[in-house]
């Protein structure tokens, strides 16, 4: 039987608590496509994101672990009926199944991590586009305070997790979302993902050590693709 999963919240601008999405706006050959995966590749060279992130940091995260879920997920596919399916057919189709956890776990991540690294660019951050900024001022009041609720979310996130920057397909309006270990908005259809940052602490130690809130500033300060925002948007 199907068991809904209880570790996602949304957070301050829409007002409800469901979570979902669907594939990103990105660039299609860095899109996951079907089995066996590979490790999608980077949108820029690993040290691009210096000093916010180095060439270090990233080539772990990316090449060890975003990597070794892929091949895990790699090594579970036969038999399992997901056969030829993409990574977000694999996730909505084994969210909440008790007996397909890791495949959940392992197809979530690779899907997560390659969202995560479109959401960065170098020379980021800063202010947005105006329909962008538009946006962020309807549904957090300004852009100061949608930082104060981004960095506040990140650091209110307990354990492992991701922060996402959503759109409610219904009323259009910005939230927050907070997931844990590796949910993701797209096990269902209600928010379309617009850009994430990963608060696991293999994304920041190497660089921050446990200071995870100084690694959450200098993303959005600096690295956040405005412009891979406004792109999900237009799904809308």
């Amino acid at each position: 039987m199907k068991m809904p999963r209880r570790s996602i919240m949304v957070l301050a601008a829409s007002g409800v608590a469901c979570a979902a999405g669907r594939s990103w706006a990105g660039d299609p050959q860095s899109k996951p496509a079907v089995p066996p995966f590979d490790l999608p590749k980077l949108p820029w060279e690993p040290g691009d994101l210096a000093p916010v992130m180095s060439s270090r940091a990233v080539g772990l995260h990316y090449g060890k672990h975003h990597a070794g879920y892929l091949d895990n997920l790699n090594k579970l596919m036969p038999g399992s009926g997901f056969e030829g399916h993409t990574l977000e057919q694999i996730v909505r189709g084994t969210s909440g199944l008790a007996d397909k956890t890791a495949l959940f776990n392992n197809a979530a991540q690779g899907w997560n991590h390659a969202f995560f690294w479109q959401s960065l660019t170098p020379k980021g951050g800063g202010k947005p586009g105006l329909e962008v900024l538009e946006k962020v001022n309807e549904s957090f009041g300004s852009l100061g305070e949608f930082r104060k609720a981004f960095l506040s979310a990140s650091a209110g996130q307990f354990g492992s997790g991701w922060v996402w920057l959503v759109a409610d397909k219904a009323t259009k309006r910005l939230a927050l979302m907070k997931t844990s270990n590796a949910e993701t908005p797209i096990a269902s259809v209600a928010f379309e993902p617009l850009a994430v940052l990963d608060v696991w602490e293999h994304a920041y130690y190497v660089d921050y050590e446990n200071r995870r809130s100084e690694y959450a500033a200098a993303v959005l300060d600096h690295l956040l693709d405005w412009r891979f925002v406004e792109a999900n948007l237009a799904h809308l």
